[in-house]
């Protein structure tokens, strides 16, 4: 399988005003794309890099213009976004992976794709590898995001082009891949949900070293996301069995909400559902079940304890005025 390892450039209007946007265009409009395709063994073989010319916003932003030292004449030299990413869906083949730096390219690359009413690129979430949070969790050991060039000064690899322009930082990222020789790393795949799963047959569930991940349909209200039981359930995800809850399920902020539960072989597990807006307008959840301690237990217990007693001490202030 290759890995695509890619990034984008886009611009934007220059008016921050929501209201004198259109419906269903893209606050974000593609006009670069660059591309390194690595092998099994990520090595280079091939490279990608083209200028779009935009259909949407004919004024250069001008906070994009100062980081790309890109001009409005020089896009118009360059070809619609169709025809570009009809070229660039043939270059990658058949049998890839996206790897880009952070979630955002993906997202965006989907959206431009729907505007222009092409065939998504696949059925559902779609895999691909972050490789911002890779490194984060290889090299740094934790969850901090770090830039671009902070890997790329990390493991000392040469700056011989500039930041800032599509192909180059995709060529940045591919030597971070290059450099993150861990196979165990590679597990940890990431899912972009601008296109959700249909069904309930086709939702995600995964398991990871050290956690699980489930990424639900679409519900039309959002009350319904956790009254649905496979959101709402609590299974030990190594053996499968559907655990009695230690704690009930309650949010702090109604949209991520907490249980946990125990299982007589593992031990606790804590889970962790988040309420998100799909493109649509609907709801789903993301869910994250991990195996936690009873003293992390005892605290998540005390925090909701917490919670129940300011909320009654805003509702007594609240009667009283």
């Amino acid at each position: 399988m290759s890995i695509i390892v890619l990034d984008l450039e886009w611009n934007q209007s220059n008016s921050d005003k929501k209201e004198n946007r259109q419906p269903q265009v893209p606050v974000f409009e593609i006009i670069e794309i660059g591309a390194v395709k690595l092998n099994e063994k990520r090595e280079i073989v091939e490279r990608f890099s083209q200028l779009i010319r935009p259909q949407i916003y004919h004024t250069m932003h001008q906070i994009t213009a100062d980081i790309i030292h890109l001009q409005m004449q020089e896009l118009e030299a360059g070809r619609p976004f169709p025809e570009v990413m009809e070229e660039f869906l043939k270059w990658c083949g058949r049998d890839y992976i996206f790897a880009t730096w952070g979630p955002l390219d993906l997202l965006e690359l989907q959206r431009n794709m729907e505007y222009y009413h092409m065939k998504p690129l696949g059925e559902g979430p779609l895999k691909f590898y972050d490789v911002q949070k890779l490194f984060s969790l290889e090299v740094m050991k934790d969850k901090t995001r770090k830039t671009l060039e902070f890997a790329i000064d990390y493991f000392e690899i040469e700056k011989d082009i500039p930041f800032h322009r599509a192909f180059s930082d995709a060529y940045y990222t591919a030597r971070i891949l290059e450099r993150i020789d861990n196979p165990e790393i590679y597990r940890l795949v990431s899912f972009d949900t601008f296109h959700l799963p249909k069904s309930r047959k086709k939702e995600i569930k995964i398991v990871f070293p050290g956690y699980a991940k489930y990424i639900s349909r679409e519900f039309e209200e959002k009350k319904a996301v956790m009254e649905d039981r496979e959101v709402a359930s609590t299974k030990c995800y190594l053996c499968r069995r559907n655990l009695k809850k230690k704690m009930r399920w309650y949010t702090p902020n109604g949209k991520h909400y907490y249980s946990v539960a125990f299982c007589d072989i593992h031990g606790y597990l804590k889970y962790k559902v988040r309420v998100k807006k799909s493109e649509e307008g609907k709801y789903y959840a993301i869910k994250t079940s991990k195996f936690t301690t009873e003293e992390k237990v005892e605290k998540l217990q005390q925090l909701r304890q917490n919670d129940k007693e300011l909320k009654k001490q805003k509702k007594r202030l609240s009667n009283q005025d």
